[in-house]
């Protein structure tokens, strides 16, 4: 029986180890991937967070990891696979074994969706990148690609057009789908320019972007379009489908908590990307986790 068990490695979940086990509880990490650090272990270069300017997503990765085994964190690797609220007992089954904890941190991230076209993969954390205030310092006076068209899309445009000398703008639909107010600011920026019914077939270089090729819908014809980055913005899918019929979530799945990170469900709490919030940043990880473990920590005491 342990008092915490935490669902996730990434900046969430550690963190939220980190503080758990300064608490003094009996805590269990349980981690899908062999290496701990979630999506940063994909980041080329982190230039935002606090302190640690220019460092890569895998040596932030491997720092957060040090940090909590150096406080004798238990890690175990494990595909979770159901979770059962017992009431004052939750039960986390994995595929080999089943764990008990009186209380639960969901920390298992969001994934952004893909283009899945040819050289996505290769050049992802060169070039391609799903989060624009993350990485568009880096393309300042350059040109580069957006690929979209809701609100993330449009802001991701908007943002990179400040210090970007021309963005592109890809959607494949023949009109944008985000909001009106932000359509109407993208489009009286000058180094804007929106290519509707279009579509990336391709992403092309050396040792980073180099262009895309595009097909225009309606004609079929392809080009080259010259550019040192794409910022894929088509969706992000929170990880939550394990526990969407056992606490509230929103209509895409993202699960309902406030800043103590507290579930609809008593003793599950949620830490991270998956959890409902308007900026989602290692740093607003980070601070999830320290959240969701001092509240897990109150409730867990309360309850004993």
């Amino acid at each position: 029986m342990y008092d915490l068990i935490i669902i996730g490695s990434g900046p969430a979940g550690l963190s939220a180890a980190v503080y758990g086990v300064r608490a003094g509880l009996k805590l269990l990490v349980l981690e899908q991937n062999p290496m701990s650090g979630g999506q940063i272990l994909n980041t080329y270069e982190v230039d935002n967070y606090l302190g640690l300017p220019g460092i890569s997503g895998f040596d932030m990765g491997k720092c957060f990891r040090e940090h909590a085994d150096r406080l004798g964190v238990e890690f175990v690797e494990g595909r979770v696979k159901e979770i059962l609220d017992g009431g004052e007992v939750k039960t986390v089954c994995t595929r080999k074994e089943n764990y008990e904890a009186r209380a639960v941190i969901l920390a298992g991230g969001a994934e952004h969706a893909q283009l899945g076209v040819p050289g996505e993969e290769e050049f992802s954390g060169m070039g391609v990148s799903y989060c624009a205030t993350c990485d568009g310092a880096f393309f300042k006076g350059k040109t580069v690609a957006v690929v979209g068209g809701g609100d993330v899309a449009l802001e991701d445009a908007i943002y990179l057009a400040r210090t970007c000398e021309k963005v592109w703008l890809i959607h494949r639909r023949d009109e944008l789908r985000g909001a009106v107010v932000l359509q109407e600011e993208l489009k009286a920026l000058p180094n804007v320019e929106i290519l509707f019914s279009h579509t990336v077939e391709q992403i092309q270089g050396g040792d980073s972007v180099e262009s895309l090729l595009i097909k225009d819908k309606k004609t079929g014809e392809e080009r080259e379009l010259p550019v040192s980055g794409v910022f894929i913005a088509v969706g992000i899918r929170p990880n939550s489908e394990l526990v969407r019929n056992l606490v509230d979530c929103d209509e895409t799945g993202y699960v309902l908590a406030g800043e103590d990170c507290a579930s609809s469900r008593p003793g599950i709490y949620v830490a991270g990307d998956i959890r409902r919030k308007p900026l989602r940043q290692v740093v607003t990880a980070v601070a999830d986790g320290a959240n969701a473990a001092v509240a897990a920590g109150d409730f867990i005491r309360k309850h004993s």
